[in-house]
Parts: structure tokens; C-alpha cells; sequence
């Protein structure tokens, strides 16, 4: 989904907006995962993630984009990221289902996503996105001045891979600012070292797709969602963080928001 275009460094006012984009992406995270329980369709958090977006006086960023039909991506067990909302997908006790949001609110995007357990959830499951979050805390922490983008995917794959999961390759996370794709993508998986030197301002979603088997995806006959090629289960979690002086700084995180 991304284009050549040239890294843009955000200025501070750019990034004052960022701020305020990302609380209300993440916001609607909270609240969507608040909705997460058994018997609700991916419908029903679709409808209650665009209400709130359009009464903080933002837009939903997903609906229409590239003819993608919803405002949230709802991806339940075993497909990774893209599930479209659908009256007829209601959530069972036992499933984990992955909630993205993206929400552009005074010119800019916020992104951010969890993986929620419908009830009670097998150990195995709980595990996979505990793991799957700490990825992400990993690539968040190396996120900082003087580091190059390799280090952060590294430190994602390194999570992951230790405890036998499959990094997604097919999908990356990217810059972000006016638009929801911007220069660069960020890979999940990388040699520490190498890729870009991180700078300030610099603006990018952090966004791992761990599977508990193979790291191979295939793409439904829909057009849009992906799953895992064994079958087996998927988690994603992501935030959008700035490149700041004192370090890096997420600007989705809404406390109740992670799954």
C-alpha cells in the first residue's frame, strides 16, 4: 500500500496535530475493545468506531480508502490483518479478533491496533498475543535519535522468533502523517544496523503481525483479507510513535486500548 515518495519529517506543530489524531485513534481502540465480547458482530464495533470518530469531528481513514468498504479492519483468529466487518461475523467465546483503527483528524492520521480475547482465551492464544505486544514494546524502545530502521525490526522479529513464531513478511508497517502510507516501511523482521538513520521528527506505525505457525499469508477471494497459510492463529498490535529528543513517543497510547 505504500509509494516512493520522499521521508518527511514532521515539524513540531505537525506533530502537536499528530498527538491529537493519535489519542482519538486510540480512543476508539478503547472503546471498540470495550464492545469486544460474545455474541457481537465485527459489524456492530464498525458502526460504534465510526460514530465515535465522526462526533470527535475526525474521519475515519479506512472507509473508502483504495474502495476498502468499513471504518475499522476486524480480523478474527486465523486471518492477520484486513477483515472486513460483516453483520453475519459474530464473535464466540474463545476467538481473539484484531481491531484496527485509523482516524484522520485535523489533517492527519492516527494508527494504531490490538488483538482482543472474546472471553475466556486457551493459554496457547493468551501466550501469542503477549508475546505479539511485547514485540511491539521491543520495536518501540529502539525507536530513539541515531538508531537505523534495522534495529527496530530486529528487535520485533527477535520477540517474536524466540518463542517459535512466524513474522509476516508480506505486510510492514510505514511512515505516517497527511497520509496513512507514507516513506518509509518498516519491516517486522531485519539485521540490526542497517536501513535508515531514525532523526527527529521522523513519524512511523509500528505495527508487528506475529502468527503462531508459518509466516506465510494468502489473500481471500474478498480482495482484502489476509490469513495465515497453515490455518493457525494470528495476532497484530501497533501504534503510531514520533522520533523525538527525549526518546520515542507513542501517540496512540489510550490507557484500556492493548488487547
Amino acid at each position: 500500500m505504500t509509494s516512493p515518495r520522499k521521508i518527511e519529517l514532521k515539524s513540531p506543530a505537525d506533530l502537536e496535530r499528530m498527538r491529537r489524531a493519535g489519542r482519538l485513534a486510540g480512543q476508539v481502540l478503547a472503546e471498540v475493545g470495550r464492545a469486544v465480547k460474545p455474541g457481537v458482530s465485527t459489524k456492530d464495533l464498525d458502526r460504534l468506531a465510526e460514530k465515535f470518530i465522526r462526533a470527535a469531528g475526525g474521519v475515519p481513514t479506512f472507509l473508502g480508502y483504495l474502495g476498502y468498504p468499513a471504518s475499522i479492519c476486524a480480523s478474527i483468529n486465523e486471518e492477520v490483518v484486513h477483515g472486513i466487518p460483516n453483520a453475519k461475523r459474530i464473535l464466540r467465546e474463545g476467538d481473539v479478533v484484531g481491531i484496527d483503527v485509523g482516524a484522520t483528524l485535523e489533517g492527519f492520521v492516527g494508527d494504531t491496533a490490538a488483538t482482543f480475547p472474546v472471553g475466556r482465551i486457551s493459554a496457547e492464544n493468551e501466550t501469542l498475543l503477549n508475546t505479539t505486544r511485547e514485540a511491539l514494546e521491543r520495536g518501540i524502545a529502539a525507536t530513539r535519535v541515531g538508531n537505523r530502521l534495522g534495529d527496530v525490526s530486529s528487535a520485533i522479529q527477535a520477540v517474536a522468533e524466540a518463542q517459535g513464531y512466524g513474522v509476516v513478511r508480506d505486510f510492514v508497517g510505514h511512515g505516517i502523517g497527511r497520509n496513512m502510507h507514507e516513506e518509509p516501511s518498516v519491516p517486522n523482521y531485519g539485521t540490526p544496523g542497517t536501513g535508515i538513520r531514525l532523526d527527529v521528527g521522523l513519524v512511523i506505525a509500528l505495527e508487528p503481525m506475529v502468527n503462531a505457525g508459518t509466516w506465510k499469508v494468502r489473500k481471500l477471494n474478498d480482495g482484502w483479507t489476509v490469513v495465515t497459510e497453515d490455518g493457525r492463529v494470528s495476532a497484530h498490535f501497533e501504534h503510531t510513535v514520533a522520533v523525538t529528543e527525549a526518546g520515542p513517543e507513542i501517540l496512540t497510547r489510550v490507557y484500556g486500548a492493548e488487547g
